[in-house]
């Protein structure tokens, strides 16, 4: 442990010094918590060296609020509101409160099933970007006290927050800064231009009285002090608040309307000391919304000034945050964790249980080892039906994810054995500086052997930051190491997945680093592998090819592909007439012919029987023809990609002005029930957000038969299905683009498909 101490410097003393003394006195210890504080942001001197950048980011840690929101490791998300029951993705601002038609709600069951899963902390939007409140606020009249829930005297995050206490879980807010209803309002403040004065916050209201005291003095605008009024209520009035979440997403802004951020972080600081701020300093979104984490996940990144004071934070999406190349290029140097965050469904609402498709618990596994296991948080969102409680779909899920997880990381296989006692003893207080005299690799040797198939390991960030930039296990096997996982960085968590080995001894190898890094944690689990997961692909012939959907190892030390190996020992039957595949079904052995028909199937592997997938295929595409379209960019981007059976090609239309269309013969008259629009993922340019769908018989006099609205596309631009309000005859159909999400003037599309 280090003494604390205190110095005066002459300010004529060298740099040099003064960075060696800084260094010295807030190094880590000698294998517990430190004494002396580290900062969570530093400073990068335009006179630092590359050495000196790295050593400074080998010092940089997480508040405390910080690591405590790192240990909750798997969290919750409630998307709930009108948008449940208007069945939209975005809502418009405009919707009578009375469509939240909630005549039941049960939190109680929530909180039972999220502890279940091994979640720890649940979010809920408590404003989205329809502006509808599901609390009781004195500030506005758009929400619960609005609608006939509860006689218009109901209060979702207060019943939450009950159930929150009752059942030990952790309760954050999300309040959307976007606010379609206060933009959309006549009187609405949104926009409104009003000056800047000085106002009390919170703003009295006859009647209404606050328990807590505090107040605050702010210069600000209507809709800023619109907002810390609400934001003191959340804070206020439901118990202790763990994470505030601000949506950077804008559906519409007005009057160029400005956020005094400094204003809400003092208030939230005070009010809420324990609570971390997504979507600002202390916690980033990792840049998806499809539960994809970075290979390397560095919490340590670069800022172009301090985080600590800034307003204004952008979306941090490229794939590099964190290497020393980035780091070189900063100007300050702070730790800011990611939330890997996607939805249990498709889309953030619920919408129906017919039609919506619900993650697997193969799904949800993976992806929470590879969020927990890759540094991260990971944020998975439950949106309630408009029961008011978790479909028994999405709660068969959550449960076995639970399930999963108490068996594979509930027993560490390395109890009892013999290696350093500080990556062994389970504190996260304790940990092995590597490196120097220790050398940067140690053995632990086991009783007896054990098979297992992962390995979750540990840097004391807390104490010492991130270091680890490279690293391997190997295990002794018929008389030779052999290394069995490799990977790069490490941070809080790094679970290390591959194929099953049987050992005695284990050897972890730090193979790059910054400065000696402190190892906290090293354990082995075993997980039981499944039958694998499925993945349906059709040509454009109509044929459906059936394999594995993913991999089930990070890394394989043959170098063999993770699909062939899960190729052995697993048999697929399928069905065609909607019924849920068995073994008495058909055997999968070569590719099948579908067309507008239900395809499900299912892998067998022994006795256990995994995910049946099932997916709903429209009209074959082999003789459609390209009658016209609004040009193309280039020959990469022909029409013809938009409806050639392949994802991974798009059209892109000319630049100008909108609508842009395509038209498609489709080779003979079909009757029309939907239309699945899938997005290109290559960028975010030109993705269809509003359009109409037109059909012809003759390819040359169209009507209009349905318009189509998608929300969310930029964050989310996964495949979008309309539903026909009825089914349509026709042999042509044209897409026009009405609205597009994102730059550009012009349209992409990588597939249309009609159901």
């Amino acid at each position: 442990m280090l003494p604390v101490f205190s110095f005066e410097i002459e300010q004529v003393m060298q740099k040099s010094i003064l960075f060696a003394l800084s260094i010295f006195l807030l190094s880590c210890g000698t294998g517990s918590q430190r004494s002396v504080p580290l900062p969570s942001t530093v400073r990068i001197e335009e006179n630092d060296s590359r050495d000196d950048i790295i050593r400074k980011a080998a010092h940089v840690v997480p508040t405390e609020n910080q690591w405590e929101a790192l240990r909750n490791e798997f969290i919750a998300f409630i998307h709930f509101g009108p948008n449940t029951f208007t069945r939209r993705e975005w809502g418009s601002g405009t919707e009578d409160p009375a469509v939240f038609d909630l005549k039941t709600l049960d939190t109680d069951q929530w909180c039972r099933v999220m502890k279940a899963a091994g979640m720890k902390l649940v979010i809920l939007t408590a404003k989205h970007h329809d502006g509808f409140v599901l609390w009781q606020s004195r500030y506005t009249g758009h929400g619960v006290m609005s609608s006939g829930f509860r006689g218009g005297k109901g209060d979702v995050l207060k019943e939450l927050s009950e159930s929150c206490r009752k059942y030990g879980l952790k309760l954050g807010v999300y309040l959307s800064p976007a606010d379609l209803y206060q933009i959309e309002h006549p009187e609405g403040l949104y926009g409104n231009r009003s000056e800047y004065t000085r106002r009390t916050i919170p703003r009295e209201v006859p009647g209404r009285p606050f328990g807590n005291k505090t107040t605050f003095e702010f210069e600000v605008d209507d809709y800023n002090e619109y907002f810390l009024n609400q934001l003191f209520e959340v804070l206020t009035e439901y118990g202790e608040i763990h994470e505030v979440w601000f949506d950077g997403a804008h559906p519409k802004r007005k009057g160029g309307q400005t956020y005094n951020y400094p204003a809400w972080r003092e208030l939230i600081r005070r009010l809420a000391p324990g609570a971390v701020i997504f979507g600002r300093e202390d916690v980033r979104w990792c840049g998806n919304e499809a539960g994809v984490t970075r290979q390397s996940e560095w919490n340590v990144i670069t800022y172009p000034v301090d985080p600590n004071t800034a307003s204004d934070f952008s979306d941090l999406t490229e794939t590099d945050l964190g290497s020393r190349e980035v780091l070189y290029r900063g100007k300050y140097l702070h730790y800011q964790q990611a939330e890997t965050n996607t939805s249990i469904r498709e889309g953030w609402f619920y919408r129906d249980d017919t039609h919506q498709k619900v993650r697997d618990v193969d799904d949800v596994f993976d992806i929470y080892e590879r969020a927990v296991g890759g540094n991260s948080t990971f944020l998975l969102n439950i949106p309630p039906n408009r029961e008011g409680c978790f479909s028994p779909r999405d709660v068969e899920v959550l449960v076995e994810t639970g399930r999963r997880i108490r068996d594979t990381y509930g027993e560490d296989l390395l109890r009892g054995a013999k290696g350093p006692k500080q990556v062994l003893d389970g504190d996260p207080e304790t940990y092995l500086m590597t490196g120097g005299r220790n050398g940067r690799e140690f053995v632990i040797t086991l009783p007896a052997p054990a098979t297992f198939n992962r390995v979750m390991l540990q840097e004391a960030v807390a104490s010492c930051g991130e270091r680890v930039e490279q690293h391997a296990v190997d295990a002794w096997l018929d008389g030779e190491w052999m290394e069995i996982a490799a990977a790069t960085n490490i941070g809080y968590k790094r679970i290390l997945r591959f194929p099953e080995v049987t050992a005695r001894r284990i050897r972890v190898r730090v193979t790059a680093a910054r400065l000696d890094p402190a190892i906290s944690h090293v354990s082995a689990h075993y997980y039981r592998t499944r039958p694998p997961q499925l993945a349906f692909s059709r040509d454009r012939e109509g044929w459906v090819t059936v394999a594995p959907r993913q991999a089930e190892f990070d890394w394989n030390p043959h170098g063999e592909n993770a699909a062939g190996n899960l190729n052995v020992g697993y048999e697929v039957f399928y069905t065609l007439d909607g019924s849920e595949p068995t073994r008495n079904a058909l055997r999968y052995e070569r590719p099948v012919w579908v067309e507008n028909n239900v395809l499900k199937a299912v892998s067998f592997s022994g006795d256990e029987r995994g995910t049946v997938l099932s997916e709903a295929f429209g009209i074959v595409k082999r003789d459609w023809r390209l009658l016209e379209a609004s040009g193309r960019r280039n020959d990469r981007t022909a029409a013809l990609h938009a409806f050639d059976a392949d994802r991974r090609s798009f059209w892109q239309s000319q630049e100008g002005a909108l609508p842009h269309f395509i038209a498609i013969d489709l080779g003979r008259v079909h009757v029309l029930n939907a239309m699945v629009y899938t997005p290109q993922t290559f960028h975010v340019e030109g993705l269809m957000e509003k359009g109409c769908i037109e059909v012809s018989d003759d390819g040359k006099s169209w009507r209009t038969v349905e318009c189509f609205e998608f929300g969310n596309l930029i964050n989310d631009p996964t495949p979008r299905l309309h539903r026909f309000a009825a089914p349509v005859t026709a042999r042509c159909v044209r897409v026009v683009a009405r609205g597009i999400a994102g730059d550009g003037g012009s349209v992409t599309v990588a597939e249309l498909d009609f159901l």
